[in-house]
């Protein structure tokens, strides 16, 4: 496969095996001493200490952080933090999903900033500035669905409420990305499903945010249409390059287009996040039916537009939502709440958790505190 690069806004360099030009990048530039930030699953894993060998081979003194796992918290930020210093470490590589390359945005907030990380939080009161040098990082993408590597923010979770924080700035976005689809070839077929159809709502649910994005709304219909056609391939067909490469466009491009915001379908999944302690593209996956139900008067004429981009025949609003029903089945998840697992006595928590989430402030009709509890409902 060619390789490209592009810059939007960040430094994109593109295509399949790109990771091997990591080290050449970071040497160019000065830098000796990387931390490798990665997730406790991927850090004994193959496809991670390989890459650490092929830092070592070009003369890199590079240390592995693999103190992440599940939806991220505080105390892995911390952790990671004291790993930099105690490496003397002078840049870092975030090397995995969303929860590594959040946290590894937050460690380079951290290294140099004063206080705790939540006196950064996005929209707080009294929040302290960024105004502090971040060292310089790079991002690695190992699944395609957040689309990190390319957003100005990271979410990390309260360890004792569980509560997600996002802490925002432009000053966060990685320096450079290195997007390799190969390194999603061997994720598991569900990792596959669940962080694809997390790009897919991200396209989704970005282009019927309400307000005045045109280049948003471009970006998110591309991506959709690369989601929708080349997502069922990549999780039966796990080597199939094109199909890889396309998921990883696509996630890349639903992150850009969510600057215009997201929806319910989001406020929905970060409380099942918060509550349930659910995979967050799976969240999305099984909720994203029953929330876009909740905008057919409002944007239909956009549903249309997403069924047609899908090349549905129905594309009623209807046809659509009952395309996506269709396309969980396709991709083995779950149809409800219910078949997830989740207990029906957490319902109260749900809606709570989920009235309270920003994301549906962007929603293109209202979601009031009754309308989560008749979507959180019929989910179940």
């Amino acid at each position: 496969m060619s390789t490209y690069r592009f810059s939007f806004p960040t430094a994109i360099h593109f295509g399949g095996g790109i990771r091997s030009k990591v080290a050449a990048h970071l040497q160019g530039l000065g830098f000796s001493r990387p931390l490798l930030v990665t997730d406790r699953g991927l850090g004994s894993l193959a496809i991670c200490t390989e890459f650490a060998r092929l830092l070592e081979s070009a003369d890199l003194t590079s240390r592995t952080f693999s103190g992440i796992w599940g939806n991220p918290v505080k105390s892995q930020v911390t952790a990671g933090v004291d790993a930099f210093r105690e490496h003397h470490a002078d840049c870092i590589i975030g090397f995995g999903g969303g929860a590594a390359l959040d946290v590894a945005k937050a460690i380079a907030l951290m290294v140099n900033h004063p206080g705790d990380l939540f006196d950064y939080e996005d929209d707080k009161p009294g929040a302290l500035p960024v105004d502090k040098e971040i060292p310089y990082w790079v991002a690695l993408p190992t699944t395609s669905g957040t689309g990190s590597e390319v957003g100005r923010s990271s979410v990390v979770s309260d360890d004792s409420t569980h509560l997600k924080k996002i802490i925002f700035d432009p000053r966060l976005l990685a320096k450079a990305v290195f997007a390799d689809p190969e390194l999603t070839f061997d994720l598991p077929a569900n990792i596959t499903a669940w962080t694809g159809m997390d790009a897919l709502t991200h396209n989704v649910e970005a282009y019927l945010a309400k307000g005045f994005h045109p280049i948003c709304d471009g970006i998110a219909l591309e991506g959709f249409r690369l989601s929708a056609a080349f997502l069922p391939t990549a999780t039966r067909t796990p080597h199939d390059l094109e199909a890889r490469s396309n998921m990883m466009m696509s996630s890349m491009m639903g992150a850009i287009a969510f600057q215009k915001g997201l929806g319910v379908t989001h406020s929905c999944a970060h409380a099942l996040g918060t509550v349930a302690d659910m995979h967050h593209g799976l969240a999305n996956a099984v909720m994203i039916d029953f929330a876009l139900r909740h905008n057919v008067h409002a944007v239909g004429d956009r549903m249309t537009m997403l069924a047609k981009v899908a090349g549905l025949a129905d594309t009623t609003p209807q046809g659509f939502i009952g395309w996506l029903g269709a396309l969980k089945a396709t991709l083995a998840i779950p149809r409800n709440l219910t078949e997830a697992g989740v207990s029906r006595n957490k319902l109260d928590a749900l809606v709570a958790v989920a009235i309270g989430d920003a994301c549906h402030g962007s929603n293109p009709t209202p979601c009031t505190r009754t309308d989560f509890e008749r979507i959180f409902r019929e989910a179940f």
